[in-house]
């Protein structure tokens, strides 16, 4: 089958739209919805296109189309359409062919998820020119950075604070990137911008290298010297961040880099003092302090950004997601909500789009880049020609990180005062190294930015790491029908959690107005966490190849994305985004993009 180059183009009555007619030698009728934009329909003599007037267009391959398997557009992409006909007929129409079909041009990107990683990506392949739509099963964007309203106060899910985002320090550079730096940051304490209690004594972390180890310093003079060396390691691998663009093999990335030390073995090589290494550890719930597994890199780069600078920012971290996607709708690409994928499609061994509601609905694609766990995304592909059944089994085997409770509390106005700094309470004799998953150990207090010219606020959030087992049994019921027995867990969860912080807040229990409460299964539930996982993952020095994943999957055109791959948390997510990326605009572009090579 064979398309004749010659076009006519006329212009329709329902303005703004435009028809492209292109004679074809057989006869068929079908009628076939690409997008909200851009329909095709083939009569008896035409195939006639429907578009949008200065919308950017890319023509989706029908080869699964019966019996038009041979059929390929012949011109590539339309940009910008003015007004006069005689211009878009000449400026836009191409001929170009390759045996009688037109080239391919793989501009067309889907990207599941509209968490922060589904987000930058779709913000970075725009800024590039490239055709993106990002789908997002919830009715709310942004994963993890969502945050909601319960009367007069607003809380957020998953973000609570941010290192690295100062003056020339790699979160900037990046958010700076993504138009994010205008929003209303504020710099939490330099002096004790996280507070660790352990075995009932508070010690202060302090932002700055070298103001950090004089802070900790005066508490363990005999420790100076190893807390020189414990900053001087994690501001050298900070220093280095944008490195791991260019690594200079796959085999020294993955064998040789940090990835494959031990996090607890160099503590306990650096630093002598038991009381030292568990307040160094103290703040743990940045990740999952797992001594056998947890990589000297995920444990170096984490804890450099926030000794740099750490951040709050006023309104919640929704925020972030919005204007993400607004930038994304702006450069001409598509956010959508209620846009569940059921299904990632293969054709002729790659990938050729998704689809939504149970197959109601087909989107074609050159890549698919998932946002959502590693398991949840093999789940949703199809027989294949190129994903094995290993390939499947070892996503699945691949152990989770344990999730996370949270005790979202609304205050009584005007009792509780705004701390501008973290406070971690752990019980005594708690090893963050060995937590004890059955027990309330540990909890992080995180106060929200009070509104302008107030002192105290009126929420404030509870965090603990809760087992998936703790909740597993109720995973097969739908949210808001999990019983008394699941409400009385997270009561009782909560209790623990107040009673471990009364003691540096003794103000807190009688400004309580009400609590609202999130387990590892509300991840589960809303964002496709497997097990409800608060880090995705769990990379393994002792396996790195085997568990720390790059975006490329067995199957060409799919690719992943998130807090899985590289590094969870906002500044490594960000980061595995400029990865993902570069899998299909080179990472030359990401380094001239990003602003690296300057």
């Amino acid at each position: 089958m064979f398309f004749n180059p010659n076009f006519s183009i006329c212009h329709t009555a329902f303005t703004p739209y435009y028809i492209i007619k292109a004679r074809r030698e057989r006869t068929q009728i079908i009628s076939i919805n690409l997008y909200p934009h851009l329909s095709l329909a083939i009569d008896s003599g035409a195939i006639l296109v429907f578009f949008r007037e200065n919308t950017k267009i890319f023509w989706q391959n029908l080869s699964t189309i019966s019996p038009f398997h041979a059929i390929k557009p012949v011109f590539h992409t339309l940009f910008n359409f003015p007004t006069s006909l005689n211009s878009v007929e000449k400026t836009y129409l191409c001929n170009s062919f390759d045996n009688g079909l037109p080239m391919e041009k793989n501009d067309n990107v889907i990207i599941i998820g509209a968490g922060l990683g589904g987000l930058e990506c779709g913000y970075i392949l725009a800024k590039c020119g490239m055709r993106v739509i990002v789908l997002e099963r919830e009715q709310q964007l942004g994963g993890c950075l969502q945050t909601f309203r319960r009367g007069y106060a607003t809380f957020d899910t998953g973000f609570h604070y941010v290192g690295g985002l100062g003056e020339g320090e790699a979160l900037n550079r990046l958010f700076t990137y993504f138009d994010l730096m205008h929003l209303p940051w504020k710099q939490l304490d330099r002096d004790c911008f996280d507070e660790v209690i352990v075995d009932g004594q508070s010690y202060a972390f302090a932002n700055g290298h070298d103001h950090f180890v004089e802070t900790l310093a005066k508490e363990f003079p005999s420790e100076r010297e190893g807390l020189k060396r414990y900053v001087s390691f994690l501001r050298q691998v900070g220093d280095h961040i944008f490195d791991s663009l260019t690594p200079k093999s796959e085999d020294e990335f993955f064998t040789q880099s940090l990835f494959a030390r031990s996090a607890y073995g160099f503590l306990n090589e650096t630093i002598s003092s038991p009381t030292l290494k568990k307040i160094l550890s103290g703040t743990a719930l940045k990740m999952e302090l797992n001594a056998p597994t947890l990589p000297l890199y995920t444990f170096a780069q984490i804890n450099d950004s926030y000794i740099r600078s750490a951040w709050r920012l006023q309104g919640g971290g929704g925020q972030i997601a919005e204007h993400l996607a607004e930038s994304i709708r702006q450069m001409g690409g598509e956010v959508r909500t209620n846009a569940a994928v059921s299904l990632i499609r293969e054709t002729n061994g790659k990938v050729s789009g998704v689809e939504l509601d149970e197959g109601k609905d087909f989107i074609a694609a050159d890549w698919v880049i998932s946002s959502v766990h590693p398991a949840y995304t093999v789940s949703l592909v199809g027989e294949s020609q190129k994903m094995r059944k290993a390939y499947r089994n070892r996503i699945a085997r691949l152990e989770n990180t344990f999730g996370m409770f949270t005790a979202n509390i609304r205050l009584k106005p005007g009792i509780v005062p705004y701390l501008n700094r973290n406070i971690y309470v752990h019980k005594a004799k708690c090893d963050p190294w060995h937590i004890d998953l059955t027990d309330t150990e540990s909890v992080l207090v995180n106060y929200p930015v009070p509104e302008e010219g107030t002192t105290t606020v009126n929420s404030i959030d509870l965090l603990t790491p809760m087992s998936w087992k703790e909740v597993e049994m109720w995973s097969h019921l739908p949210v808001g029908k999990r019983g008394t027995d699941y409400v009385t867990c997270k009561e009782v969860k909560t209790r623990q959690c107040l009673e471990l912080v009364k003691s540096r807040l003794s103000e807190l229990e009688d400004a309580i107005d009400h609590i609202y409460t999130s387990s590892p299964l509300s991840y589960h539930s809303y964002i496709a966490s497997a097990e409800g996982c608060a880090y995705g993952i769990r990379k393994d020095y002792n396996n790195p190849m085997g568990t720390v994943l790059t975006p490329r999957t067995p199957l060409p055109g799919l690719l992943l994305t998130g807090q899985s791959l590289n590094l969870h948390g906002i500044l490594g997510v960000s980061m595995t985004s400029l990865f993902t990326c570069a899998e299909i605009v080179g990472r030359e572009k990401i380094i001239e993009e990003i602003g690296l090579n300057k």
